[in-house]
């Protein structure tokens, strides 16, 4: 009998690979039991800077420590066999020089064992980008709506509405390709300038609130789930697992209320 082949992880190289193909799958997870599940289905998984928001009840990505991601890097790589784990690089841990995003971006791919990190941000970013690829750490960019700069931004706003600003998004795509990133997100954009950057450039873009002609989409698990009760405006929700939760919890309190609740000895006595 031949032993079965080890199953092997996607790589940041073969998500490169895919541009212009196949649309790219991925969705975020925070924990080794979804993970197990979106796995089976995402060519790459982001354990996203967004579990403050979704999982730990934080006004925004801001507040996120690194240790906290690692935290939950490690449960998501423990769940899962093939997919690239990407993980978030928060807020604080990259921007002040290419040398702290270095060692901040080692601790990460030492400890969780992840294949790549993803940082915000454009041009500004380009050398810090080009420092961790040189060294080999795959990077995966971000801009448009970049989540960590809110408190610059004004919020949660739509990027692109101005196409007199289109250029200065595009110069973002452009720097964080030639700076060696291997794919790049896209969020919070108008769906024409999506799309053009999406044609412009020679890496992957994955789209989250952009373009359906991106290489590839990406939304928060929860949001996709129903988990989340003022979702993005727009996420297509594919389940309700809030009222699914509210009232399998309604039912269990029904029950202890009731003591109609099994206790592990009174499953023993019906046994016997």
């Amino acid at each position: 009998m031949s032993a079965q082949a080890p199953i092997r992880r996607i790589s940041a190289p073969q998500i490169t690979a895919r541009k212009g193909g196949d649309p790219i799958v991925s969705l975020t997870s925070y924990h080794a039991h979804t993970a197990a599940i979106v796995d089976r289905y995402a060519d790459f998984i982001l354990v996203g800077d967004s579990l403050g928001m979704v999982m730990h009840g934080m006004e925004s990505t801001v507040p996120v420590p690194l240790d906290l991601m690692i935290m939950h890097g490690r449960a998501v790589v423990r769940g899962t066999k093939r997919a690239l784990i990407v993980v978030d690089m928060p807020f604080g841990t990259y921007e002040e020089s290419p040398q702290i995003a270095f060692r901040n971006a080692v601790r990460i791919m030492k400890e969780t064992n992840c294949g790549a990190v993803k940082l915000e941000g454009g041009a500004r970013m380009a050398e810090t980008i080009h420092f961790l690829v040189e060294r080999g750490i795959p990077v995966m960019g971000h801009i448009g709506l970049t989540p960590q700069s809110t408190n610059t931004l004004g919020g949660f706003k739509t990027q692109g509405r101005d196409e007199d600003g289109w250029h200065l998004h595009e110069a973002d795509a452009r720097a964080v390709q030639d700076a060696g990133a291997f794919s790049i997100v896209l969020e919070g954009m108008v769906e024409p300038l999506a799309a053009k950057i999406t044609k412009e450039i020679l890496i992957p873009t994955i789209g989250i609130g952009a373009s359906v002609e991106c290489d590839g989409q990406i939304l928060v698990l929860e949001d996709m789930l129903g988990l989340n009760p003022n979702p993005p405006k727009f996420v297509k929700t594919y389940g309700n697992l809030l009222e699914g939760i509210e009232t399998a919890v309604a039912g269990y309190a029904a029950d202890v209320k009731s003591r109609a609740f099994p206790t592990e000895a009174q499953v023993y006595r019906n046994k016997k």
